[in-house]
């Protein structure tokens, strides 16, 4: 009896302790919910409780960078701060139009400035689509003067490096499509490609102050603010490509060429003397952005090789040591190029005056006589026989004598007796014959 009684009190406990379990598993507990961070930053914060008036006094406590990155914490800020920032009291306190400085601490908090402005109407404005965030963006610029061509005479002026910082850090990321679009609308905003076409078709030189405002928009707001080449090879492609080859070449001299100290470009200057190196630099690089690899781009070696043509005839005929020293800055695999196009044409006598240049180039400014030698040596190896070749060589040979006769005859000729940079340029022609035909013996005999 006292087993059967143990199990019937051990039965009913454990009979007692399910039901207690049963019951406290169907208590009911409370709604569990996802709360999203757009809504724990505006449903449960204070900001969508504050009147229109005391959160734009907030507003006007942060920095344009703070705003901009207030402006990623919900699409309800978001509209909040597009609101806001559309104002015309915010934008106569933000968007500042003193670009006259005098010194380099205040041109950079400017510049500074307006990155930050960039970056807040790209976040602000990341929802909209490409169209309407150019619209936007560009209404509230449109009006500055220091921005626009041809508005701004003051010669220190800051206005078109700062927009350029802008304009870069707005559309960084931007894919190659939207790009375009930006490149389009700007052209519509400033009447690019007219002010482009009026200045390309007009004789070099007579459009002086158009052609320097075309440079300085165009290098400083398109193409230099870019630290990669890929972008700004891009941006460079789309000034060209809407124009004919000879439109073009002119173009990037507009762009590229050499500045006389005055600030007007060197059309001359390149026809009736030799300028130095620092002078061509930027042209060089311009021309190894578009050509460095051509398999990469649209370009191809017949529209390279016609641009160059076309270049080194504007606005006459280029002096020789110039045409000579552009293309040994552009390097090996260009300047054999341009020869090598040279010597299969027949072209020997003006392949012959070119070399010789080349040579005299590389004796001015330093470069090893043995790349000369090599690039000759290139050259022997495009005709096809040994006769060929022979006369190739002879007519170098001969185009040596016929440029150091020239020179002589210039010197003593005009009384120009007291030039000596003429005079200098003869002897240097001397060394450096003497020292080219060294090294070209010297791998002969190796």
């Amino acid at each position: 009896m006292a087993r059967k009684a143990s199990r019937n009190v051990g039965k009913f406990t454990l009979t007692r302790k399910t039901k207690q379990l049963k019951r406290s598993y169907h208590r009911p507990h409370p709604a569990r919910t996802i709360v999203t961070r757009s809504q724990s930053n505006i449903s449960g914060s204070y900001f969508h409780k504050l009147p229109a008036e005391v959160f734009r006094m907030i507003l006007d406590k942060l920095s344009v960078f703070e705003i901009s990155v207030f402006s990623m914490v919900s699409k309800e800020i978001n509209t909040y701060i597009v609101d806001y920032i559309s104002t015309l009291a915010w934008r106569n306190k933000m968007i500042t139009e003193n670009f006259h400085h005098n010194t380099c601490l205040e041109e950079r908090l400017t510049i500074g400035h307006y990155r930050d402005l960039g970056l807040l109407f790209k976040r602000s404005t990341l929802l909209l689509p490409t169209k309407d965030r150019l619209k936007f963006v560009f209404s509230r610029f449109s009006q500055i003067h220091c921005f626009m061509l041809e508005q701004c005479l003051t010669a220190d002026c800051i206005g078109f490096p700062t927009y350029g910082v802008f304009l870069q850090t707005l559309i960084a990321g931007w894919d190659e499509l939207e790009c375009h679009r930006v490149f389009n609308f700007l052209c519509d905003l400033t009447n690019l490609l007219q002010k482009i076409e009026a200045v390309i078709t007009g004789k070099p030189g007579v459009r002086w102050h158009q052609e320097l405002q075309l440079r300085l928009f165009c290098r400083q707001v398109l193409l230099d603010p870019w630290p990669n080449q890929p972008d700004c090879q891009f941006w460079l492609a789309l000034l060209l490509k809407p124009w004919p080859m000879v439109s073009q070449a002119h173009l990037l001299f507009i762009l590229y060429g050499p500045l006389l100290p005055e600030g007007t470009l060197g059309w001359q200057d390149l026809v009736e003397r030799g300028l130095p190196h620092s002078a061509l630099w930027d042209l060089a690089r311009a021309i190894l952005l578009l050509f460095g690899k051509l398999e990469v781009k649209d370009w191809t070696t017949t529209s390279m090789l016609t641009i160059l043509e076309e270049l080194f005839v504007i606005p006459l005929p280029w002096h020789m040591e110039n045409v000579a020293r552009l293309l040994v800055l552009c390097g090996n695999s260009l300047c054999y190029t341009f020869l090598a196009s040279k010597a299969v044409n027949g072209r020997l006598l003006e392949i012959s005056r070119l070399i010789v240049y080349i040579i005299l180039v590389c004796e001015k400014d330093g470069y090893h006589m043995s790349w000369a030698v090599k690039l000759v040596q290139q050259i022997c190896k495009v005709f096809s026989t040994a006769t060929e070749r022979f006369l190739f060589i002879q007519h170098l040979e001969n185009m040596f004598s016929e440029v150091t006769r020239e020179i002589f005859e210039f010197s003593i000729t005009g009384n120009h007796f007291d030039d000596r940079e003429t005079f200098q340029s003869l002897c240097v022609l001397l060394d450096a014959s003497a020292r080219f035909h060294t090294r070209f013996l010297h791998m002969f005999l190796q």
